[in-house]
Protein backbone atom coordinates (compact mmCIF):
# COMPACT_ATOMS: atom_id res chain seq x y z
CA UNK A 1 0.00 0.00 0.00
CA UNK A 2 1.00 3.05 -0.96
CA UNK A 3 0.55 6.87 0.51
CA UNK A 4 -1.66 7.88 -2.65
CA UNK A 5 -3.50 4.51 -2.52
CA UNK A 6 -5.10 5.49 0.61
CA UNK A 7 -8.53 6.76 0.74
CA UNK A 8 -11.19 6.86 3.45
CA UNK A 9 -13.66 3.87 3.76
CA UNK A 10 -16.93 3.86 1.51
CA UNK A 11 -19.57 6.57 2.70
CA UNK A 12 -16.93 7.69 5.58
CA UNK A 13 -17.33 11.32 3.83
CA UNK A 14 -20.83 12.59 3.09
CA UNK A 15 -21.22 16.16 1.18
CA UNK A 16 -22.13 19.72 2.96
CA UNK A 17 -25.52 19.81 2.50
CA UNK A 18 -25.33 23.44 0.53
CA UNK A 19 -28.79 25.67 1.30
CA UNK A 20 -30.16 28.27 -0.16
CA UNK A 21 -28.32 28.09 -3.57
CA UNK A 22 -31.53 28.03 -5.60
CA UNK A 23 -33.74 25.40 -6.64
CA UNK A 24 -31.80 23.09 -8.83
CA UNK A 25 -30.13 22.48 -5.56
CA UNK A 26 -32.94 20.77 -4.04
CA UNK A 27 -32.68 23.03 -0.91
CA UNK A 28 -33.13 26.65 -2.27
CA UNK A 29 -36.17 28.59 -1.44
CA UNK A 30 -36.73 28.43 2.06
CA UNK A 31 -33.35 27.03 2.73
CA UNK A 32 -34.48 23.92 4.83
CA UNK A 33 -36.17 26.42 7.28
CA UNK A 34 -39.61 25.97 6.78
CA UNK A 35 -42.65 28.26 6.06
CA UNK A 36 -42.48 31.39 8.87
CA UNK A 37 -41.98 31.16 12.74
CA UNK A 38 -39.26 31.55 15.32
CA UNK A 39 -36.73 29.28 13.18
CA UNK A 40 -37.00 30.93 9.45
CA UNK A 41 -36.30 34.62 11.07
CA UNK A 42 -32.62 35.48 10.95
CA UNK A 43 -31.16 35.16 14.46
CA UNK A 44 -34.20 33.31 15.31
CA UNK A 45 -34.03 30.24 17.58
CA UNK A 46 -33.92 30.32 21.87
CA UNK A 47 -31.18 31.15 23.86
CA UNK A 48 -29.37 28.22 25.54
CA UNK A 49 -30.91 26.93 28.66
CA UNK A 50 -34.50 28.15 27.41
CA UNK A 51 -37.16 25.97 28.80
CA UNK A 52 -40.09 27.16 27.04
CA UNK A 53 -41.25 29.62 29.73
CA UNK A 54 -40.47 27.08 32.46
CA UNK A 55 -38.57 28.17 35.28
CA UNK A 56 -34.93 27.21 33.96
CA UNK A 57 -33.33 24.73 35.67
CA UNK A 58 -30.10 26.51 36.71
CA UNK A 59 -32.70 29.25 38.52
CA UNK A 60 -34.23 25.90 39.93
CA UNK A 61 -31.16 24.68 41.90
CA UNK A 62 -29.47 26.50 44.92
CA UNK A 63 -26.53 28.68 44.73
CA UNK A 64 -23.70 27.50 47.13
CA UNK A 65 -20.50 27.96 47.85
CA UNK A 66 -17.51 30.38 47.44
CA UNK A 67 -14.18 30.17 44.84
CA UNK A 68 -11.26 32.13 46.36
CA UNK A 69 -9.80 33.97 43.54
CA UNK A 70 -6.79 34.64 45.59
CA UNK A 71 -6.26 31.21 46.79
CA UNK A 72 -2.68 29.79 46.16
CA UNK A 73 -2.33 26.26 44.88
CA UNK A 74 1.00 24.24 45.47
CA UNK A 75 2.35 21.62 43.74
CA UNK A 76 2.53 18.64 46.00
CA UNK A 77 5.33 16.34 46.71
CA UNK A 78 5.58 13.66 49.12
CA UNK A 79 9.41 12.32 50.95
CA UNK A 80 8.68 9.09 49.36
CA UNK A 81 9.04 10.56 46.25
CA UNK A 82 12.03 12.73 47.07
CA UNK A 83 13.59 9.83 48.41
CA UNK A 84 13.75 8.12 44.97
CA UNK A 85 15.39 10.57 43.46
CA UNK A 86 18.65 9.72 44.20
CA UNK A 87 22.14 11.81 44.64
CA UNK A 88 20.88 15.22 44.22
CA UNK A 89 21.33 17.77 46.53
CA UNK A 90 20.18 20.39 47.42
CA UNK A 91 16.36 19.35 45.85
CA UNK A 92 15.28 22.15 44.75
CA UNK A 93 11.70 23.17 42.53
CA UNK A 94 13.38 23.18 39.30
CA UNK A 95 14.91 19.79 40.18
CA UNK A 96 11.74 18.02 41.01
CA UNK A 97 10.30 20.10 37.57
CA UNK A 98 13.64 18.33 35.39
CA UNK A 99 12.97 15.18 37.40
CA UNK A 100 8.90 15.18 36.71
CA UNK A 101 7.59 15.34 40.30
CA UNK A 102 6.38 19.07 39.48
CA UNK A 103 3.96 19.38 36.13
CA UNK A 104 3.60 23.27 36.05
CA UNK A 105 7.21 24.94 37.01
CA UNK A 106 5.89 28.38 37.81
CA UNK A 107 3.71 27.16 40.59
CA UNK A 108 5.01 26.97 44.18
CA UNK A 109 5.77 23.34 45.54
CA UNK A 110 4.68 22.13 48.93
CA UNK A 111 6.80 19.26 50.48
CA UNK A 112 4.41 16.70 52.48
CA UNK A 113 5.54 14.40 55.38
CA UNK A 114 4.23 10.87 53.34
CA UNK A 115 6.84 8.37 53.24
CA UNK A 116 10.27 8.39 54.64
CA UNK A 117 13.70 10.41 53.58
CA UNK A 118 16.71 7.71 54.18
CA UNK A 119 20.02 10.02 53.81
CA UNK A 120 20.24 13.53 54.65
CA UNK A 121 19.07 15.94 52.06
CA UNK A 122 18.62 19.80 52.46
CA UNK A 123 15.31 20.34 50.63
CA UNK A 124 14.41 23.64 48.89
CA UNK A 125 10.64 24.54 48.70
CA UNK A 126 7.76 27.48 49.18
CA UNK A 127 5.92 25.31 52.07
CA UNK A 128 6.37 22.05 54.24
CA UNK A 129 3.95 20.24 56.39
CA UNK A 130 5.07 20.08 59.91
CA UNK A 131 5.83 16.04 59.53
CA UNK A 132 7.78 16.37 56.43
CA UNK A 133 9.93 19.23 58.55
CA UNK A 134 10.17 16.79 61.41
CA UNK A 135 11.20 14.17 58.94
CA UNK A 136 13.64 15.86 57.11
CA UNK A 137 15.67 16.71 61.16
CA UNK A 138 15.22 13.22 61.73
CA UNK A 139 17.29 12.23 58.19
CA UNK A 140 19.78 14.79 59.09
CA UNK A 141 18.66 16.96 56.67
CA UNK A 142 17.48 20.47 56.25
CA UNK A 143 14.34 21.77 55.32
CA UNK A 144 14.78 25.68 53.78
CA UNK A 145 11.77 27.72 52.78
CA UNK A 146 12.32 30.11 49.60
CA UNK A 147 10.22 32.81 48.40
CA UNK A 148 8.50 34.20 45.65
CA UNK A 149 5.40 32.61 46.32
Amino acid sequence: MKLHELAPAVGAKKKRKRIGRGPGSGHGKTATKGHKGLLARSGGGKRPGFEGGQMPLIRRLPKHGFTNCFRTEYSIVNLKALANLGAVDPITPQVLVEAGLVKRKLQPVKILGQGDLGKPVVIQAHKFSKSAVEKIVAAGGRAEVIGGV
